[in-house]
């Protein structure tokens, strides 16, 4: 076999010519010379009675060695009978289909990644979102975050909001539920999927039907309340919280990310901030003297553990929370209330580990049974009314959003007197109620009327 036809100063030398034209270096290796310039290696033979073609690459880049060893490698193929070119296109077939394989593999978001981005999007200005994260990392995640979002079906649904059912938490599930559907019909927005797998299961199916609270306490569970809860070993923090609900008829949360930068103890009042509010709406709660004495007694303790931290490091700034974490770098979680006070309303069941001690318990239960931080919101609201407010006043301390449009575009009045007005009866008659002597109080007549 003649071989060595051509060397690299011969290849690199070629000049061009006005038709394209062929080097060959033997055995069917040839170095085509195009018009332009351009150099390219062929392999030409012959397959089936046909003459073809296989590029083996441009020149320089392939060097005459390297095209030299491919041609080899298409003339074994021959001589077992296989077509070279053939061969090549179906091993980039193959390769261009595993690629594309694993392209849509790559792209088919999970559900993991699919709340991530739910989170960054809709959740974006939802102040509640890292309660929500908490709950989809514990409940929703471990289960199917690794899911293709376009695998999930009903039954992945619903085996997360079964397993909440099994410990006992049909709230829980009912609001993992919602969630969970919120994010997925988001990613049908998105076009991630065509259908939502939530849309096929009725909420009302989960946990059951939703009932509405209306859990109210009476006046004597509020005397009893004033007696249990200093020997409940609440915290002091949490004991003045359960009279700020009561007296200001704020939601907990709201209290909780309450700064100080927001109470003016001098002018007795508490702003709380749209980014604080539940309906984004700024309200202004004008202080009685018995929620203006908790929140002296709150600062009174803030300004004691700032002077002893300033004996240790003289440069320690004070906290802007009413209620910091442990870190102080934010406030405590919503739920840290909450769970103070049910884990002392555990009467007849163990106590939750670690949380509350064994005697501590059920130091926290009524009469009229099990009652949350909200109960004391609706609580408070019932009280205005029986002492003589009238609902809209209520409804205005309450800031809650005016459901009648003609009223909310055209009725402006701020209320801001009546408002200060209902607050100060309130707070006299919790003042009353909390006195060691409350025995004595007669009770005021009972109004139908909750909120």
């Amino acid at each position: 076999m003649a071989r060595d036809l051509l060397t690299d100063p011969a290849a690199r030398n070629a000049k061009p010519r006005e038709r394209e034209y062929l080097l060959s270096d033997g055995a069917g290796l040839h170095l085509r010379v195009r018009p332009t310039g351009a150099k390219d290696w062929l392999f030409i033979y012959s397959s089936g009675g046909r003459r073809r073609k296989m590029g083996l690459g441009a020149y320089p880049n392939t060097s005459l060695a390297t095209a030299r060893r491919e041609a080899d490698k298409a003339r074994d193929s021959l001589a077992q009978i296989v077509d070279p070119l053939a061969e090549r296109r179906a091993r980039e077939a193959e390769a261009h289909a595993k690629a594309n394989a694993e392209a849509e593999q790559a792209a088919r978001i999970t559900v993991s990644g699919l709340f991530e981005q739910w989170v960054a999007g809709a959740l974006a200005q939802r102040k509640d979102r890292a309660e929500i994260r908490r709950m989809f990392e514990k409940d929703v995640l471990p289960t199917l975050g690794a899911l293709p979002v376009e695998d999930v079906r009903k039954g992945h649904v619903t085996g997360v909001t079964d397993a909440l059912l099994a410990r006992g938490v049909p709230r829980m599930a009912k609001v993992v539920f919602s969630l969970m559907r919120q994010m997925f019909r988001f990613a049908v927005d998105k076009d991630f999927i065509e259908f939502d797998p939530t849309s096929a299961i009725r909420k009302a199916k989960i946990g059951g039907k939703d009932t509405e609270r209306d859990r109210v306490l009476s006046e004597g569970e509020i005397k009893a309340l004033a007696r249990q809860l200093p020997t409940s070993a609440a915290s002091e923090s949490t004991q003045c919280s359960v009279w700020l609900a009561l007296s200001t008829c704020c939601r907990i949360g709201e209290l909780l990310a309450a700064r100080w930068e927001h109470v003016d103890l001098n002018a007795g009042t508490w702003r709380i901030p749209a980014e604080n509010s539940k309906n984004g709406k700024e309200h202004t709660v004008f202080l009685s003297a018995f929620a203006l004495t908790q929140f002296e007694q709150l600062k009174a303790t803030a300004d004691a553990k700032l002077a002893e931290a300033r004996k240790k490091s003289p440069d320690v700034q004070p906290c802007p929370w009413i209620y910091p974490n442990r870190q102080g770098d934010g406030p405590v979680c919503p739920k840290t209330v909450t769970k103070q006070l049910g884990d002392r309303q555990r009467e007849g069941k163990a106590p939750m580990s670690r949380r509350v001690k064994v005697d501590r318990a059920s130091s926290l239960v009524l009469s009229g049974g099990r009652w949350t931080p909200h109960d004391l919101r609706r609580t408070g609201a019932t009280m205005m009314v029986a002492l003589g407010i009238i609902p809209e006043v209520v409804e205005r301390s309450l800031n809650h959003t005016e459901e009648n449009r003609v009223k909310r575009t055209y009725l402006r009045h701020n209320y801001e007197n009546e408002m200060r007005e209902a607050w100060r009866l309130l707070g006299e008659r919790l003042e009353l109620l909390t006195r060691s002597n409350a025995d004595n109080v007669v009770t005021l007549r009972k109004s139908n009327t909750a909120a």
